[in-house]
């Protein structure tokens, strides 16, 4: 174990996406830029998918091809297929994301396929990710419960994580999709996790839909856990989650953090500016 605690801030990609009112690119160039030198190890810029889908993302190259990259940041973005990747590896991302869940039901709204058919769809992506020495993070959602299929037990999604493995080397994201975590249903999610994969080397994805989202991530802590998504201002929720409306902010972890002795090399005022400046721009009355 470690004292470092690493974050990566996804209010650019996850935060973002369900604004209904157009965010301009320079906005969210903006916002990247001020995460970086904020000292963010790994920002997520936005995502490669069809904006038929998600048209808020629609201008994933013009974003990554307007950042000023700082040095040593790692800036990833999600992807859905191969296709998506090819534009990403194109744009000069340093690392994908790929998106699955626990629950079919949920899978099957977002995705308009079954888990299988999705990891179906990532074998491809994880193939040609291994041709670039590219790096892959693969998101596990509705990893407590979903919001149409109910609670979702720790078995489901250790077997989900299981067949990302065989697909290839990556990063596995729990996500709390909507909020409904407790600490103990994050404990019991890592004891069942923890078997297959490391706990320090797991990303637990938080949203604070019910206030529960800083005492989840310390029950986490404690149990190992040093890798965590945030998001500036607690931007966010998903388009396909009803009840999720934001994701744990990163200046309450870095409180969170900062209270309990784990360094996170990101300056707390710096992050708190880049919040006020993103939250002025999506609301400037």
């Amino acid at each position: 174990m470690t004292d470092r605690v690493w974050i990566t801030d996804v209010a650019a990609r996850d935060g973002l996406q369900n604004e209904s009112a157009h965010v301009p690119t320079q906005a969210k160039v903006d916002l990247i830029n001020a995460l970086a030198n904020a000292g963010v190890p790994e920002v997520e810029a936005t995502a490669f998918v069809s904006p038929k889908w998600i048209p808020q993302l629609a201008d994933a190259a013009e974003v990554m091809a307007g950042i000023e990259r700082v040095e040593g940041v790692v800036y990833s973005a999600l992807v859905p297929n191969v296709q998506g990747l090819e534009r990403a590896i194109e744009a000069g991302v340093d690392k994908v994301s790929v998106f699955t869940a626990a629950s079919e039901a949920f899978t099957q709204r977002n995705t308009n396929a079954t888990i299988a058919e999705t990891l179906e769809r990532f074998a491809g992506v994880f193939a040609r990710c291994a041709t670039e020495s590219l790096p892959i993070r693969a998101y596990v959602s509705t990893v407590v419960a979903c919001p149409h299929a109910g609670s979702i037990k720790p078995a489901a999604v250790v077997e989900v994580v299981e067949q990302l493995l065989e697909l290839g080397p990556c990063e596995i994201d729990l996500g709390d999709t909507i909020g409904a975590a407790q600490p103990d249903d994050i404990e019991a999610l890592l004891e069942a996790v923890g078997r297959v994969v490391p706990v320090d080397s797991l990303v637990l994805h938080l949203h604070d839909s019910t206030g529960t989202a800083i005492a989840c991530a310390q029950r986490a802590l404690d149990l190992g856990v040093r890798r965590f998504d945030a998001s500036c201002g607690g931007l966010g929720g998903c388009p396909y989650a009803p009840g999720a409306p934001g994701n744990l902010s990163t200046s309450t972890l870095l409180e969170l953090c900062s209270r309990t002795g784990y360094d996170t090399g990101i300056d707390a005022t710096a992050m708190a500016d880049a919040a006020q400046a993103i939250r002025l721009k999506l609301s400037p009355a």
